[in-house]
């Protein structure tokens, strides 16, 4: 599993090397430059990479270090003298 993430995140590293798309002219859905789409579509990429990271490879034994945190004492909205 561990291999296979980091084929995924070399895989994505590469495909973010776009030398391919600096000359073309051609737009997409008559808007965009075809490079700022290749990129957008590069960031939902990217973050879906990063989802599947953290899913997949957080290290558990951070989160059993923070210790839990204790109930908020009850508030004194009447104070008797």
């Amino acid at each position: 599993m561990k291999l296979l993430l980091v084929l995924l995140v070399a895989a994505v590293y590469v495909v973010h090397q776009d030398n391919w798309l600096w000359h073309d002219k051609t737009l997409v859905f008559g808007v965009l430059p075809s490079g700022l789409a290749y990129h957008a579509c590069y960031c939902v990429l990217a973050a879906i990479t990063m989802a599947i990271l953290v899913r997949c490879a957080w290290p558990q034994q951070l989160e059993a270090s923070v210790p839990e945190a204790p109930p908020p004492a009850p508030a004194d909205d009447a104070v008797e003298r």
